[in-house]
Parts: structure tokens; C-alpha cells; sequence
């Protein structure tokens, strides 16, 4: 196979394609919420440890891989949630972004009914590089070969930055949302110390409502949608959780600027503490023809490990199963 590996300027080019601005785009769910909104941190009540692996553009050799490692949990004697987050992004066998923060969240009650989390992370990213692997353009002949070494010579030194992020939860009634911003820092990746190659703060803004459908079958829906801005990139998205007991589907439209627009789908199953869950996103209309139809596969494990004391006096909320 003459193409072994992408060439490094067509990996920078498709990759784009995966992410949100200029970091990995885990997607809609809230299974990684903490992550994008440190006021989730602790929310459920119970400690949760969430484990997710993602593979971007199944079936196109493009070698993107994620993994995703968290745990969050309430604490009476910090009147908040406290949690960790730890995330892999493989792109392409050359970017290696490795991500870890600490999480807190105040809970605070407003009103009767009327609750906010105030949430604050700080975390280490980590960009590290491998060029041994990579095919260069001068190492490419006119028949379609590839030559020796190339005349390019690409360093392999990594950059290790801290970013810090905020975010507030909004809980009344049925009805919980948020708004978030993450990078407040705008950490310098390159170490350039050019403003372009910095990682621009990235804004969410989230609702969801959790409704009864049928209290005997314990089926409930979940209707949701967020906003996403991030540099000049906005992207947008709507759609709703359908839940039984043990069983949950899912599916959500989202668009963005770029005249992009794919659909996710999933489903969970739980039982007892464990959950498992698994989510596909698909192009159905493209602005450029770098897009494959086949954008993510997702899948994972929850499990809770512990409940908060049933005397302590906190609102906590249940998260679809997304």
C-alpha cells in the first residue's frame, strides 16, 4: 500500500473537519459534559465514572482515535461537586493532545425552586508530535512513489500549556441549562506566540427538559438544544431523548457555518449502576468534499459508585442518556 499514512498537510486539512475551531469536537452528549461545563461537576448527586472511546471517520484509514476517562461526585463538606477529567485524542498517528483538569462546583440555592451551579476547572494540555511516520511532499515522485528521507526536517518537541474554564447550571422545575466558557487562558499550543495559533475560548450555551410520558412504563422524553461558538466557527444543534427504565434513544440534528449538517443517533442501556451506551454522527449535507458520510462512532460505560446521604439537602439532577 503505497499510502501507509496521510500525508501530514492532508491531516491538518481533514482534521479541521472533526473539530470544533481547534480542538477535538466530542460531540453533543453528556457523557463528557464536565469537560465542556465544570458546573455539571457533581450534578448527578451519586459518583459517576464515565468511560468513552470515540473513533472519527470510520472506514477512511484516517487514524483519529479519542478516549475519555472522568469521575465527579457531590461532597457535603464542600457544599459542591468535585471530579477529574482525563482525555486522549489520537489524530492521525502525528497530534497526540492529552487533557486533565479538576473540576468544582458550588451548589447554590436561589429560590424555592430556583437552583445555579457556579463551576470552575483548571487543566494541563499537553500537544505532543510524531513526525517519524509522516510522508512529506517532497518525498512523493511524479509516478506516485515515495522517495527516501525527506529534506524536511520536523522537531518532535511537544508543548505542555495550562487553560482554565467556567461555566454556571440553571435548575428550576423540570427545565435545566447552562452557559459555558472554556480556554479562558487562550493557551499558545505552537509557542509561536502568534495570536492565531492560540486555542480560542470557546462559549456553550445548552437547555434540556426532562418530561413524563407514560409514570406506569417509566417513559420519559427529553427534549435539548445548544449553541457552540468557538472563534468563527458556530455550530448548533436540537433534538430529544426517549427513555424507558432500562432502554433510552436519541437523536439530534446539528449545523454549523461551515453549510455542514449531520444527524446523531443513539441508544443506552442500563441496569442496576451500570449503564452502556453507543452513538453514530453522520454527514447528510456537506460544505466541502473532504466530509465521508461516516463522521464518529462513541461508545461507553457509566457507572455510579456511590449516593449522596439522603438527609443532605441538595437539588441534583439525572442526565439523559446521551
Amino acid at each position: 500500500m503505497i499510502y501507509r499514512r496521510i500525508l501530514i498537510l492532508i491531516c491538518f486539512i481533514v482534521s479541521s473537519a472533526s473539530v470544533i475551531g481547534q480542538e477535538t469536537d466530542y460531540g453533543p452528549g453528556y457523557q463528557t459534559i464536565m469537560m465542556n461545563n465544570p458546573a455539571f461537576t457533581g450534578s448527578n448527586g451519586a459518583g459517576i465514572m464515565r468511560l468513552s472511546y470515540l473513533n472519527f471517520y470510520p472506514g477512511n484509514n484516517y487514524n483519529f482515535h479519542s478516549v475519555y476517562f472522568s469521575y465527579d461526585s457531590y461532597f457535603p463538606s464542600i457544599h459542591g461537586g468535585a471530579g477529574f477529567y482525563l482525555a486522549d485524542d489520537y489524530l492521525g498517528g502525528i497530534i497526540n493532545d492529552i487533557r486533565g483538569g479538576l473540576s468544582y462546583s458550588y451548589f447554590l440555592q436561589a429560590d424555592k425552586n430556583f437552583f445555579i451551579n457556579a463551576g470552575l476547572s483548571a487543566s494541563i494540555y499537553h500537544r505532543g508530535f510524531d513526525f517519524g511516520k509522516a510522508i512529506l511532499p517532497d518525498q512523493i515522485d511524479p509516478l506516485g512513489g515515495i522517495s527516501g528521507t525527506s529534506g524536511e526536517m520536523l522537531a518532535n518537541t511537544g508543548r505542555t500549556v495550562f487553560d482554565i474554564g467556567t461555566g454556571f447550571l440553571f435548575i428550576s422545575g423540570r427545565m435545566f441549562g447552562g452557559f459555558s466558557i472554556t480556554h479562558l487562558a487562550e493557551p499558545d499550543l505552537s509557542g509561536t506566540g502568534s495570536a492565531n495559533e492560540r486555542l480560542k475560548r470557546k462559549f456553550l450555551l445548552h437547555l434540556t427538559g426532562d418530561f413524563d410520558l407514560n409514570k406506569r412504563y417509566h417513559m420519559k422524553v427529553w427534549p435539548l438544544t445548544l449553541v457552540v461558538l468557538q472563534d468563527n466557527f458556530l455550530s448548533a444543534g436540537a433534538g430529544a431523548v426517549l427513555e424507558s427504565k432500562y432502554i433510552s434513544g436519541n437523536a439530534i440534528l446539528l449545523v454549523n457555518n461551515n453549510k455542514n449538517m449531520d444527524i446523531q443517533t443513539g441508544f443506552s442501556l442500563k441496569t442496576g449502576k451500570v449503564a452502556v451506551y453507543y452513538n453514530y454522527r453522520f454527514n447528510i449535507k456537506s460544505g466541502n468534499t473532504l466530509m465521508p458520510f461516516s463522521l464518529l462512532h462513541q461508545t461507553g460505560l457509566a457507572f455510579s459508585l456511590n449516593n449522596v446521604e439522603k438527609r443532605i439537602r441538595v437539588k441534583t439532577i439525572k442526565l439523559p442518556e446521551m
